[in-house]
């Protein structure tokens, strides 16, 4: 029986499915932020590529050259105590190649923390972006103007997104404009990013968070700058105003659809840490150490969730002690005896 039948099946199929894939949208960069990251991984794929081809060459001319045939019966190699310069290029390389990468990763890293050279001259359009259970909030300090579940920039502009979070971690990603970068609920990060390209492109929650984790989606849409200011001008001659009951009740729902609205939560609900640049009084009703007070109200409507089950422990109660616990089995039968 052929055994190689059902392998050359296997490598046909993959072959036949493969090309029905959907594209890698980290792989298909629309930013500065994105595009280097896509091509720090491109060049990690082809250095991790030359190494495999390197080490499988060298296993097929090893096997061909070295196998056993009638004309080496009973040959036996002569003994050899080894090459100093070959084991030291069998050490070198390895460290030459993981500097190499470290150095690019680095510098990678480095870039996409800041904001795009190209765009360095510019003044970031700050948005705060925060998320609750299981839905994204967009607020404009500067429009004056809050998005649920959709965000919009202008094309060829640094975003400087300030993250945080009213419930559990999540993770702000949108693949094809950058990296991913965790909103926490005591803290802000940052993430700086910027379109060149006009387009819709999908963002993500990257960290499970929940039952509703696969639904936390939203649309980051890049337009001209005309079309940017028209959206901004229509948005405030159509959308109502963003209260404090509507906002706790944006929070207490777990799935809504897109929302617009004519003033942010910032004014009512400012977020983590001191940003009196944006804030009411200067910032001076925030709390640095744990988040401002009203933050820490408002992200008291998602809680950490409870245990879903009890352990073994759960249903014991904790005796009290009138002697030492015995700490030998010795101890332990005479403490019985007593």
């Amino acid at each position: 029986m052929n055994k190689k039948g059902p392998l050359y099946a296997l490598f046909l199929s993959l072959v036949l499915l493969l090309p029905g894939c959907s594209s890698l949208t980290v792989l298909n960069p629309k930013g500065p932020a994105a595009r280097t990251l896509s091509d720090t991984i491109i060049l990690s794929i082809l250095v991790m590529l030359g190494v495999l081809a390197v080490v499988y060459i060298l296993y097929i001319w090893v096997l061909v050259k070295y196998r056993a045939k009638k004309s080496n019966e009973g040959y036996v190699p002569p003994h050899e105590e080894g090459n100093v310069w070959l084991e030291a290029t069998w050490i070198a390389i390895p460290i030459l190649i993981v500097a190499f990468l470290s150095v690019v990763t680095v510098k990678t890293t480095s870039a996409v923390e800041n904001v795009a050279a190209d765009y360095k001259d510019q003044k970031p359009l700050v948005i705060y972006a925060s998320s609750s259970n299981w839905k994204w909030h967009f607020s404009y300090p500067e429009e004056g103007i809050e998005t649920v579940n959709y965000v919009n920039i202008p094309v060829h502009r640094a975003v400087e997104f300030r993250l945080y979070s009213f419930g559990t971690i999540t993770s702000f990603w949108v693949p094809q404009l950058g990296g991913q970068k965790y909103a926490m609920s005591d803290m802000i990060t940052t993430l700086h990013l910027s379109a060149d390209t006009v387009g819709s492109f999908i963002g993500k929650n990257a960290n499970f968070s929940g039952k509703g984790f696969a639904h936390m989606e939203f649309e980051a849409l890049s337009m001209t700058d005309k079309d940017y200011q028209d959206w901004i001008k229509e948005v405030k001659e159509t959308a109502s105003p963003l209260t404090e009951d509507e906002f706790k009740g944006l929070l207490a729902m777990e799935h809504v659809g897109r929302k617009t609205y004519t003033s942010t939560h910032l004014s009512f609900s400012p977020p983590p840490g001191d940003h009196g640049d944006h804030m009411s009084n200067d910032g001076k009703d925030t709390d640095i150490d744990n988040g401002n007070t009203d933050h820490q109200e408002h992200k008291d409507i998602h809680p950490s969730p409870e245990p879903s089950s009890e352990t073994e422990f759960d249903g014991e109660p904790h005796p009290e002690v009138d002697q030492p616990l015995p700490s030998s089995p010795v101890e332990e039968h005479t403490h019985h005896s007593d």
